[in-house]
């Protein structure tokens, strides 16, 4: 009997949505070999349904309320001594495969000790030549997203395919098993900004019922025709599937789903967060309207967008366990031939 392949899953735990993929990604994984888990970061609100055999503290961005990440709040949190450490304490050698989803820890622990790191993230590909990029030259953020998980390849996913190495995205199976509805409500996703700012310009729409999904609040609440909820997956999912559009972050794995869905989108990308500044312009590309924040002025163009009937059509396969063999075909033959 031949070994079997051991394999190292790495994810970001800033935000949600690498866990979220993680979630489809992870039983793929664990037939093809024997998976360990490792996550690090401090800003996810969602947990895997898997054992996870490190957490670490890693280097997280944290948001801000202002539509940014608060850089005081990050450095504040940051412990790059205990990065350092967590990073050297990795014993990256013992296995023969590392899967990395823009983690850091893993990254640099293959870095320093020569070991091949495979990235699989949507990340990998946001420096693409082929991927849209906004006009505005961004050299700390380029720098940033070049530096911050090292990889020997990489394999991404993007909202369309632009190359034969950028894959379309991984829509979790929770999402395609369901069946969407429209009821009329729109659901929205902005973790960068406060709920009285949310609420200040969503009420400029009182016949709009609005569904609120918080990173600020501990306790559910109802302000007129506006709803705030804490982060839940299932809840947000549903709410999701039931809406007649979604108004979110120019994050990757919300704005891939809510098309995956045919339902209505806007985005708002983060302040000097050049990852959502370039999938903003690839959105735009596609003909979703972008606004720059949430501010009296956007308004009429939120109404233009209330007013629209207009859906993009995508078409985004269940293909996933295909890009892992192609990963492990090519990477990990020296313990499968």
């Amino acid at each position: 009997m031949s070994e079997r392949l051991k394999i190292l899953y790495a994810i970001q735990g800033t935000g949600n949505g690498h866990l979220s993929r993680a979630r489809d990604i992870i039983p793929i994984l664990q037939k093809k070999g024997d998976l360990d888990i490792l996550i690090s970061g401090i800003q996810a609100d969602i947990e895997l349904p898997y054992p996870i055999k490190y957490k670490f503290y890693g280097l997280s961005f944290i948001f801000g309320k202002k539509g940014g990440v608060d850089i005081f709040e990050t450095f504040k949190k940051g412990d790059i001594k205990k990065l350092i450490l967590e990073i050297k304490q990795l014993p990256i050698e013992k296995y023969d495969l590392i899967i990395n989803d823009f983690e850091p820890v893993s990254a640099w622990a293959c870095y320093l000790k020569g070991k091949e790191c495979i990235s699989l993230s949507h990340q990998a590909v946001i420096l693409n030549k082929k991927s849209p990029r906004p006009k505005e030259f961004n050299i700390i953020g380029k720098t940033t997203l070049k530096n911050y998980a090292p990889s020997t390849a990489q394999y991404g996913f993007h909202f369309q395919q632009y190359e034969d190495s950028i894959y379309t995205p991984v829509i979790r199976n929770e999402i395609r098993e369901l069946n969407p509805q429209n009821k009329n409500h729109y659901t929205v996703y902005l973790p960068a900004f406060s709920d009285d700012k949310i609420i200040k310009i969503l009420s400029k729409f009182p016949e709009t019922k609005w569904e609120v999904f918080s990173k600020h609040t501990k306790e559910s609440y109802i302000k007129n025709n506006i709803s705030i909820s804490c982060i839940n997956n299932e809840r947000f999912i549903m709410s999701m599937a039931d809406s007649a559009g979604v108004l979110c972050g120019a994050g990757f794995e919300t704005p891939a789903e809510a098309l995956f869905l045919k339902k209505k989108l806007m985005v708002i990308p983060m302040k000097k967060q050049f990852e959502q500044q370039c999938n903003a312009e690839a959105l735009k590309h596609m003909g979703i309207p972008v606004i720059k924040n949430l501010k009296q002025k956007q308004v009429s163009r939120i109404e233009a967008w209330l007013k629209s009937t207009t859906i993009i059509d995508v078409n985004y396969p269940n293909i996933t366990e295909q890009i892992v063999d192609a990963i492990i075909f090519k990477h990990g033959r020296k313990i499968n031939s």
